[in-house]
């Protein structure tokens, strides 16, 4: 699972195909979903920008 912004999309999908063997992620817009028992974290994954996408 990558909590990501924009610029950093594209690394999140490589980084998880290649980690589950070319299987595709979904993509989620994070102001558009919501989890009780989860929340998002203050920034992205590779850099400190408010993360927009899921992807997992």
């Amino acid at each position: 699972m990558y909590v990501v912004c924009k610029e950093h999309v594209e690394i999140a999908l490589d980084e998880f195909v290649d980690e589950y063997e070319g299987q595709a992620p979904d993509v989620y817009n994070l102001k558009e979903i919501s989890f009780t028992a989860w929340s998002a974290p203050a920034k992205c994954e590779f850099c400190d920008h408010e993360p927009k996408y899921l992807i997992v």
